[in-house]
């Protein structure tokens, strides 16, 4: 089983060594790994992956039962033995937008909870932008300039975002109802990985995260698209720099 080391809290580590447990000419496995796997609406990791005779470009990361393929396209050389040192490079420019979208989608689900009763559907990061799926919800421009609005004023306070594992019950009797889908994470994970907004937000999440709301810059709404009978769409940009 592949250990990921970037939980509970070190998700800002973008160069690591580890050992490699099998390896074909399209994917490789390490015994532990700081690229995320995609899941949980974040894309997976990009980076690279170098050993002694050979180089290869991971260009994809999924779980496979209880272990961490990492999809390479070989630049050079044959593909590693098990045993083999490799030393692994994540793209943290990469890892770093997409990680700051995750935190504006907490902040952004946070805010429409709180201010209009709606729950996160389903959501979708990206390096450069991010959708959530609201439900129930009708949003009119009033509505989506006050999310907005709130959500900005939440990044201006620069609130620390704490990372870490908790009991599961103390999770499930703090957690506000409609802020996490706790029926969809087996019983049996137990403790989960909570990231806490201090003062503002508290939310089981595997993702990667900022480190406080200030790395943000600044939210812009750009869309919002009907998904169907009370479920509402939002799409959203951050500014390239934090203010």
């Amino acid at each position: 089983m592949t250990e990921l080391r970037y939980l509970p809290d070190a998700d800002d580590v973008t160069t690591f060594t580890a050992t490699v447990t099998e390896a074909d000419q399209d994917a490789v496995f390490l015994d532990g790994t700081y690229f995320y796997p995609e899941g949980g609406g974040q894309p997976a990791d990009r980076g690279v992956l170098e050993w002694d005779g050979g180089i290869a470009d991971v260009t994809d990361v999924r779980k496979d039962h209880g272990d961490v393929r990492h999809a390479v396209d070989i630049r050079d050389g044959e593909p590693p033995t098990e045993g083999t040192t490799v030393d692994a490079r994540i793209d943290g420019d990469r890892r770093r937008a997409v990680s700051r979208m995750h935190t504006a989608q907490h902040v952004v689900s946070r805010v429409v909870l709180e201010e209009y009763g709606a729950s996160t559907a389903g959501n979708q990061v990206y390096p450069d932008r991010a959708r959530i799926d609201f439900e129930p919800a009708s949003f009119d421009a009033d509505d989506l300039e006050e999310i907005e609005r709130h959500s900005n004023e939440a990044i201006e306070r620069d609130l620390p975002v704490v990372k870490e594992n908790r009991p599961r019950p103390e999770v499930e009797a703090e957690v506000d109802e409609g802020r996490a889908l706790l029926d969809m994470i087996p019983d049996s994970v137990d403790p989960l990985r909570v990231v806490e907004i201090e003062g503002f937000d508290m939310c089981p999440c595997g993702g990667t995260h900022a480190s406080s709301l200030g790395e943000l810059g600044g939210i812009t709404i750009t869309d919002t698209v009907s998904k169907g009978e009370d479920v509402e769409r939002l799409e959203f940009e951050l500014e390239d720099e934090p203010r």
